[in-house]
């Protein structure tokens, strides 16, 4: 695509590294803002900014925060004996959005997958480990989407919690297989957390 500007022409090409943008949608975005009066991009441009060198993650479930702890984690109102585990922060936003969920979370980051290079140290695993022995939470909810790399994270992670006084559940398959948690409507979501199964009857109907 050739742009007669090079200064837009830089700034579609660093717009169109986000996913889900190609080039023309970069070039649509970028001439409705030259549009714009001056105040509106530069406002767009202090917000990215802050964003980026102020934006934290809780430190205890890493969820993303403006402070040290998040405001779930922080909350009176939270059951704090229930631990859903998710891959990233979309889904924390997925199902705090069914409205049928008030426990905790722990977002571990991302799944395993051996075939993009991801172990399980290369995610929080270690650190949900240490919130489980650290004996508060009593229930602990896979919440991973239904792929082969989220029933390999959940089955890795019940292993090294073998051996403690916790309830492993999953959510109810009413999330189809292979689908994100992030894209499933807010009833199903919400139904499947409230229908929750045991973490081990999981693994023997996906063996069937």
């Amino acid at each position: 695509m050739e742009i007669a500007s090079k200064l837009l022409q830089r700034a579609v090409d660093e717009v169109a590294l986000l996913p889900g943008i190609g080039k023309r949608t970069a070039l649509r975005l970028m001439l409705h803002l030259l549009r714009q009066p001056e105040g509106q991009a530069r406002r767009l441009s202090e917000a990215l900014l802050e964003l980026r060198e102020q934006v934290r993650y809780c430190g205890e479930c890493h969820n993303i925060s403006d402070q040290e702890v998040c405001a779930i984690c922080s909350s009176p109102k939270r059951e704090r004996q229930t631990l859903c585990v998710v891959e990233d922060i979309r889904d924390v936003m997925a199902i705090e959005n069914t409205g049928q969920y008030r426990g905790l979370y722990h977002v571990l980051g991302g799944k395993i997958s051996p075939m993009e290079g991801v172990g399980p140290h290369d995610l929080t695993i270690a650190s949900l480990v240490s919130r489980a022995r650290g004996g508060e939470p009593k229930e602990i909810i896979f919440a991973l989407s239904a792929t082969m790399e989220g029933d390999t994270t959940n089955f890795y992670i019940s292993r090294q919690l073998e051996g403690l006084p916790i309830r492993l559940t999953t959510i109810a398959r009413g999330i189809p297989v292979g689908d994100e948690l992030e894209y499933a409507d807010e009833v199903t979501l919400g139904r499947s957390i409230l229908q929750r199964v045991p973490f081990e009857g999981s693994l023997k109907q996906s063996e069937e």
